[in-house]
């Protein structure tokens, strides 16, 4: 009878730590390590919009102990290797505008927590945070940059491809630009062109020279990857570039004079930081990064790099960068 009562009680001490183990993650990750699988539409090395989403997953890895996974597409089979990403991972981050198959692929794994990177579902799906950012903002102060130090009242901008993302940042920087020329009592004209790729430095090249052999002393790169052969032409030619997503100042001190940044990697880590703390709020719905979040604005390097940007201009700067988070300027954008 003693043997049954203690087999008994000993079963019952097995069931309650059981269930106090819990048996598996709960809606933060915080029962068992969290895996955290970053898909990116291209490939990283850009320096800029792939590599800040790997230093958020890096410093997620770090402060967490996330297990990282990373995918790269190399521009093809984006819902295939979203599916491959989704059979190893709690999280998913889809870096990029391809990734729209995530409306329907989502569905399909909802035990699985998405984040949409520089993109939005037509409606909200339950288990997919989208983050998109407003560039058109920082863009604008990078134009009134661009033209305040112009000599020629030329500017250009180099972007990738021609889209809505892409055109977001450009109308910002026409508008920056005109901004400043109206405020200066100056005209300043603005060019852009197409690469048609992300990934080709000396696509990048051409482009800014064809730029700058058309008068443009400052030019924009909106290109990712192929932005680093914007730079390697302002080097060569004597002009000045500006940065993209991160602060790309390090690249090359002496000729790109400031970065918009598009803090990609801080926000996938603030976001994933409140789904470890157990806040799965944000999910099924859209976050918009804008310049009143912090995760958008203007860089300009590192203490002690070298700086071509006036003081006092930094401070026009940042004043309009207060006027905008305000209201008072509403900066144009190709997004409704």
């Amino acid at each position: 009878m003693k043997t049954k009562i203690l087999a008994l009680v000993l079963a019952v001490v097995m069931v309650l730590s059981l269930a106090a183990c819990g048996g598996g993650k709960d809606a933060g990750g915080d029962a068992e390590k969290l895996t955290v699988a970053l898909v990116v539409a291209d490939k990283f090395g850009d320096r800029s919009f792939y590599d800040s989403s790997k230093a958020g997953l890096d410093k997620l890895a770090a402060d967490f102990g996330v297990e990282p996974k990373t995918i790269e597409c190399n521009g093809e089979n984006h819902a295939t290797q979203m599916r491959n990403a989704a059979d190893v991972a709690d999280v998913v981050v889809c870096v990029g505008w391809e990734f729209y198959d995530i409306e329907t692929i989502a569905p399909e794994y909802p035990d699985v927590k998405w984040i949409w990177i520089d993109n939005a579902t037509s409606a909200p799906v339950e288990n997919v945070l989208n983050i998109t950012y407003a560039q058109n903002e920082g863009s604008f102060l990078a134009g009134y940059i661009a033209a305040a130090m112009s000599q020629s009242g030329v500017i250009g901008a180099v972007g990738g491809e021609d889209a809505d993302t892409i055109n977001d940042f450009i109308v910002g920087y026409e508008q920056g630009a005109q901004y400043w020329a109206e405020a200066h009592d100056a005209t300043i004209d603005v060019m852009h062109n197409y690469a048609n790729t992300y990934t080709d430095p000396a696509v990048g090249k051409e482009c800014a020279i064809s730029l700058n052999d058309s008068g443009a002393d400052v030019i924009f790169q909106i290109a990712s990857a192929t932005g680093d052969g914007v730079f390697e032409a302002a080097a060569e030619k004597g002009f000045y570039a500006i940065g993209v997503d991160s602060d790309q100042k390090y690249i090359n001190e002496d000729v790109i004079i400031c970065s918009m940044k598009k803090e990609v990697g801080d926000s996938i880590y603030d976001a994933i930081s409140k789904l470890i703390g157990g806040d799965a709020s944000l999910w099924g719905t859209t976050w918009v990064a804008d310049m009143s979040t912090g995760y958008v604005g203007i860089g300009y390097g590192e203490d002690g790099s070298v700086q071509q940007v006036p003081d006092e201009l930094k401070e026009e700067v940042a004043d309009i960068a207060e006027a905008i988070i305000s209201g008072t300027i509403v900066v144009n954008t190709t997004r409704s």
